[in-house]
């Protein structure tokens, strides 16, 4: 058996084309695949399958009816502090949002963590002292900045 998983995100407000080729254009290696446009007896709706950075994703453009929240979110990992940055500010701009510890919530109202490898490295790390340090600076950031972390473990260890 053959099956294919995306996970879908449901848009309420007719914009699902245009935040799918904008999430393609901040991450290498993605592309909207296809977009549908349909009428039913509630509505119009669009369906539009694209992937980001080869993980395939969903929108299902049909109204009111639910809305996204923070429960889901888009998690990811870069390899650098100014790749972190560089999704950050494209993602809070034109009505984003900060959260704590690497969220947002961009300007269509989708949750994302992003953040550099090397958070995980040190929070995950094998010495508790390290991993402590590196999770109660965290906790105090908005946008993760890797550098205060690893000094924040360097005062520790």
């Amino acid at each position: 058996m053959t099956s294919s998983i995306r996970t879908c995100l449901w848009f309420r407000d007719g914009r699902g084309r245009e935040a799918a080729e904008f999430y393609c254009s901040l991450i290498p290696a993605s592309q909207v695949e296809m977009v549908f446009n349909g009428e039913n007896e509630f509505g119009t709706f669009s369906v539009i399958d694209f992937t980001l950075g080869g993980v395939p994703y969903q929108i299902l453009d049909a109204g009111p009816m639910f809305t996204l929240t923070e429960a889901v979110s888009i998690s990811v990992s870069t390899d650098d502090q100014a790749e972190a940055d560089r999704l950050w500010a494209a993602l809070t701009t034109n009505g984003g949002e900060e959260s704590v510890c690497g969220w947002l919530k961009d300007r269509y109202g989708v949750s994302w963590q992003v953040f550099p490898k090397r958070l995980t490295e040190l929070t995950t790390s094998s010495n508790k002292k390290v991993a402590a340090a590196a999770m109660t600076e965290m906790m105090k950031q908005k946008k993760i900045d890797i550098a205060a972390i690893e000094a924040a473990v360097n005062a520790v260890t």
